[in-house]
């Protein structure tokens, strides 16, 4: 198969792209290489895929370069990463979000029904959930109730899949994705930012004395869970990508100190705005319609994020 997948050189998408040339696809991928987080970082995970896909640097925003590709490159399937990233961000930023997450996951689509594509996975988030107080959040929740303008574009990505499925019959799956975690991932998360503070001899922030539950889910069960939703006859469906194992995150911190034999020095902050107290996937339907379900515990996923961690940083 013949794959494109836009965000190629993000943390997500470095991981997918590896997996699917593990299996024998071939990888066409694009990345605007945003410097909202390290672009060296990202430029050493493309080096990883030893020139073994096929790159385009460029904004999914941007139709007629996205319509170039597409045009040059006959494409079976899509595997739509590509994003701006960060919930507190998008308060600060909300234009770089409706640019990235809004006009171009509709650019995907837009072409995908011009170049007849008819099979895309696309990243959602646990943030549509919003303020539910009902746990765990399933897919078949209310999710009007959105707090932050990433969450909205995210719920704005499925309601768009939703319509170029009912007018023009694009098959789709959008994957509700539950606090990724794991090597080569993301500095702005959590367990990164504790990671870069402790080598810099800085205390960690903790928001909400650490009082919230997130649902950790590492990058390899992402992975699979992506290549099963690309493999499946899709109509239009959503599925969430949760290890359905909360954790609250003072016991997660406690769990890294162990691993790294040190003790965080700690800040504790208020709430902030756009946060959630809670998220926690629901996966029956993802159990039973994509035979899938997370395999690994926290303390092996944060051993492996360690690990990584020692080696590229020296």
């Amino acid at each position: 198969m013949r794959y494109l997948v836009t965000g190629v050189a993000g943390f997500i998408g470095f991981h997918v792209a590896k997996a699917l040339i593990k299996r024998g696809d071939s990888v066409i991928g694009i990345d605007n290489m945003s410097d909202y987080y390290s672009v060296n970082l990202k430029r050493d995970r493309l080096k990883e895929l030893d020139n073994q896909i096929k790159f385009y640097e460029g904004d999914i925003s941007d139709f007629e370069l996205m319509d170039e590709i597409f045009k040059s490159n006959n494409f079976d399937k899509i595997i739509h990463l590509a994003a701006q990233a960060g919930v507190r961000y998008s308060l600060e930023n909300p234009f770089e979000y409706e640019k990235s997450n809004g006009l171009g996951t509709l650019t995907i689509f837009e072409l995908a029904k011009r170049h007849n594509v008819q099979n895309i996975v696309y990243a959602s988030s646990s943030s549509v959930y919003g303020g539910n107080k009902k746990v765990p959040f399933s897919v078949k929740d209310d999710v009007s109730n959105q707090v932050s303008v990433y969450a909205a574009l995210k719920r704005y990505n499925e309601l768009l899949a939703k319509t170029y499925y009912n007018l023009y019959g694009i098959k789709s799956v959008g994957l509700r994705l539950f606090t990724v975690y794991g090597s080569w991932g993301r500095p702005d998360m959590s367990y990164f930012k504790f990671m870069n503070k402790l080598k810099n001899g800085d205390k960690i922030q903790i928001y909400n004395n650490g009082d919230h539950l997130r649902d950790f889910t590492h990058i390899s069960d992402i992975v699979i869970g992506i290549l099963k939703a690309s493999d499946k006859d899709n109509r239009c469906e959503i599925y969430n990508l949760g290890n359905n194992k909360p954790i609250k995150l003072m016991n997660f911190i406690k769990i890294l100190e162990k691993i790294v034999n040190l003790e965080f020095d700690k800040e504790y902050l208020p709430m902030q705005p756009g946060d959630v107290h809670t998220t926690y996937a629901d996966i029956n339907l993802t159990k039973s319609e994509l035979d899938w379900e997370p395999k690994i515990e926290i303390k092996e996923g944060l051993t492996e994020f360690y690990d990584w961690y020692k080696e590229y940083y020296k």
